[in-house]
């Protein structure tokens, strides 16, 4: 029994929740970005570009092979699909990754802003005023 109180107890605990939810939004954020990558960026750029669709751009090692059959019916050379470089892909999901960082880092600098803003606010008590403070209630309790 004292292991899955152990794992409740780490399972509730804050900061576990946290990333568990943060995971979620993370996933749900992907998303959004890259349906707006792939719906409303690559449009503007295909359109800046004269049309070019950046899915299809991509260098081709070895073409694709069809299948060939002999008269019976019977393949005799399969059918091999293209070996091929998607370098288009790949500028599109770096786009994706590049708009999730930014909006990260501008989260990240919104939290510490506030932290600084409210660490700013609080007064801080040095070792001496705290000492001073603890004399004068022990004096008070006198």
């Amino acid at each position: 029994m004292g292991i899955v109180k152990e794992f409740k107890q780490f399972a509730l605990r804050g900061n576990l929740v946290d990333i568990a939810v943060a995971f979620v939004m993370g996933g749900a954020f992907g998303k959004v970005v890259s349906t707006f990558t792939e719906k409303m960026v690559a449009p503007v750029i295909g359109l800046m570009t004269g049309g070019v669709n950046f899915y299809d751009k991509k260098f081709i090692l070895k073409g694709e092979i069809s299948e060939v059959r002999d008269q019976s019916g019977k393949v005799v050379v399969p059918h091999a699909d293209a070996v091929a470089l998607e370098w288009g892909t790949f500028i599109t999901v770096l786009i994706d990754f590049i708009i999730v960082a930014f909006a990260m880092f501008m989260v990240v600098k919104a939290i510490n802003a506030l932290k600084k803003k409210e660490e700013a606010s609080s007064p801080s008590v040095s070792s001496t005023d705290s000492l001073l403070i603890e004399i004068r209630d022990a004096l008070k309790a006198k």
